[in-house]
């Protein structure tokens, strides 16, 4: 036993050993919310006792590395969009912390040290930019990335002088590359090959407004001989909470969609973490409607840029994104030819009862507080289904054995939708079996639920190819 805890049943704990074996770097956390503590342990000394550097569920604090007993840390701490910091183990009080790298326009979304550098990942507009600076904080140089996409790795031992990374865009798969530190430079190491020529599509990234007035990113893929007619089939796919960010990813079965003349939407909706805390807090708890808002204005910004119109328009998205989904069709029911809510959290008053939905309710709030019973029950899809209302044609999909977000809540929305809408489109509930949420499932079944799911909306929106 090296430690625990019994006095906090609730906590999380991870540990990581520093690279020159010194010290174990042990962070904790509770449920989903993003904030955590830091602790550390000599294991030169046998005897040593866990020390806690950071003990107050304040801020994130992602460690970076040390240099003796000072420990360099990514934090938001009076930064929502993130700096780095060295905290003196004997010194640790944070008036006594040494700013590293200042919070910069870009979100900080992790940083790492290479050829005795600080190699840090940023996003710029929902897109990885990738700075190195020296220990002291001094900029050197922008990695030159090939493109509007996605970076990864940047990983290594501290004084390594070439690494890898990959990089991957909605159109170019993950293509791994040697950088040279000394230098700067960057080489193709391995590429796949795939039928697919990704010179024939693009990616662009415009901003819309909201209803609010805030301006929301949203990238729009497609090819390269579209015309702006109103008549594209569009998919649009959103997600908006838990801090997460929506990036450029490459997904072979998005080809199939791309190939038959479909195009792709994602916006970087609020709640997310695309531009740092801010963001994430402007779309979770009494503020979870901005999250709607922002994905019911894209698809409005579409239709009126001439790219669809509500009957060729689709929108998707999984678990919080099923969430984003049912509510916006609940609420805009005109808007959206077909909906596909995936393993979603449905109903917003009793989802903290059921497996790990406990540890949302950092993120969503808890029906059981009388304020934010009134926030959820006014967004909650289940109870905001309206007897005798045109609907649009709907697939929801579910697994028997998902134990993150339970089916339950797939069963009962399928159930209420069916009851309560009237007209021509229709309701549909796939239940995969011997499944879960999502990971680790098999290729087989996420080929077959690709292809019913490309299939489905083939046939509702008149696709031709």
């Amino acid at each position: 036993m090296i430690y625990h805890r019994p006095d906090e049943k609730e906590w999380g704990f991870g540990g990581t050993v520093t690279e020159d074996g010194k010290y174990l770097i042990i962070s904790v956390w509770l449920g989903t919310d993003h904030r955590n503590l830091a602790f550390y342990k000599d294991l030169t000394n046998p005897n040593a006792e866990v020390v806690e550097l950071i003990n107050q569920f304040e801020a994130d604090y992602s460690f970076i590395d040390h240099d003796d007993e000072v420990f360099y840390f990514r934090t938001d701490l009076n930064a929502p969009r993130g700096r780095v910091v060295a905290i003196d183990a004997q010194n640790q009080a944070s008036e006594n912390w040494l700013e590293i790298i200042p919070p910069a326009a870009e979100t900080l979304e992790s940083v790492g040290i290479l050829n005795n550098q600080f190699v840090a990942n940023y996003l710029q507009d929902a897109h990885t930019q990738i700075k190195i600076f020296d220990l002291t904080g001094n900029f050197i140089r922008e990695v030159e990335l090939p493109g509007l996409g996605s970076a990864a790795g940047f990983r290594g031992k501290r004084h390594d002088t070439e690494i890898f990374y990959s990089f991957t865009s909605f159109i170019r798969p993950d293509t791994i590359y040697r950088y040279y530190m000394k230098t700067g430079k960057s080489e193709i190491f391995r590429q796949p090959k795939i039928d697919f020529n990704p010179n024939d599509y693009e990616t662009k990234q415009v901003f819309y407004q909201s209803k609010d007035g805030t301006q929301v990113p949203i990238f729009i893929t497609h090819n390269k001989g579209i015309r702006l007619d109103g008549n594209n089939p569009i998919y649009l796919y959103g997600y908006g909470g838990f801090n997460i960010s929506l990036t450029p990813n490459f997904s072979v079965s998005l080809l199939v969609w791309l190939e038959m003349g479909g195009v792709y939407a994602v916006p970087n909706l609020r709640g997310g973490g695309e531009y740092g805390e801010e963001w994430h807090q402007a779309g979770m708890k009494e503020k979870k409607q901005n999250v709607f808002d922002d994905f019911i204005a894209a698809a409005e910004w579409l239709i009126a840029n001439n790219y669809t119109q509500p009957k060729k328009l689709a929108i998707g998205g999984a678990s919080n994104g099923g969430l984003l989904v049912g509510a916006c069709m609940t609420q805009r029911p005109d808007l959206f030819a077909t909906a596909l809510p995936a393993v979603g959290v449905i109903d917003m008053l009793r989802f903290h009862l059921f497996t790990i939905g406990w540890a949302w309710v950092a993120e969503y709030g808890s029906s059981e507080n009388a304020e934010e019973f009134k926030t959820l029950y006014a967004y909650s899809p289940l109870h905001n289904l309206q007897m005798g209302t045109a609907y649009p044609t709907t697939l929801i999909t579910t697994a028997d054995h998902d134990d993150r977000v339970v089916p339950a809540h797939s069963f009962k929305f399928a159930a209420a939708l069916q009851e309560s809408h009237v007209g021509n489109a229709q309701v549909f509930i796939r239940i995969e079996t011997k499944a879960g949420h999502g990971a680790g499932k098999p290729t087989g079944k996420i080929i077959e639920e690709a292809a019913d799911k490309w299939a489905f909306l083939v046939r509702v929106l008149g696709v031709e190819f």
